[in-house]
């Protein structure tokens, strides 16, 4: 199993070798095309994500052996691609590391912080924070 770092390192090498931010945005849509689909029941009121402009819906699995696996979808190419930047980071990892990992911090190394809208950054800190709260029920239980 990757650390959380090892995934934002990947990343962020992936994300180097492109060129401008129109390439990095195709990739990032790429992505949110490799996930697997939610089913129609998951598709509820508890897995939606609130704070999005578009649809979101997360789905959080614990594992026996502690860690967490999240499966997400969206009714929006780009915030399907964050999404699945967000499960590259998170997903398989122990719900301590999650909480001790800075998400915003791993955005901005990225450069997505700086490159998305203000609608898409607030949504993206909700699926953040919706990630960080599951963790958080996980380590209080």
């Amino acid at each position: 199993m990757t650390t959380i770092a090892q995934d934002l390192e990947d990343l962020s090498q992936e994300f180097d070798l492109l060129g401008d931010w129109e390439e990095r945005y195709r990739y990032v849509i790429d992505l949110g095309r490799e996930l697997a689909p939610l089913t129609d029941a998951e598709r509820n009121d508890a897995n939606k994500v609130r704070g999005c402009a578009s649809q979101v819906w997360l789905v959080t699995e614990p594992q026996a052996d502690g860690t967490v696996v999240f499966r997400g979808d969206s009714d929006a190419h780009i915030v399907r691609g964050l999404i699945a930047v967000l499960l590259r980071l998170f997903s398989g990892k122990q719900a301590k590391d999650i909480l001790a990992s800075d998400a915003k911090a791993a955005f901005d190394k990225l450069g997505l912080s700086g490159h998305l809208s203000a609608q898409r950054s607030n949504g993206l800190a909700s699926m953040v924070g919706r990630v960080r709260r599951d963790a958080e029920a996980l380590t209080a239980a």
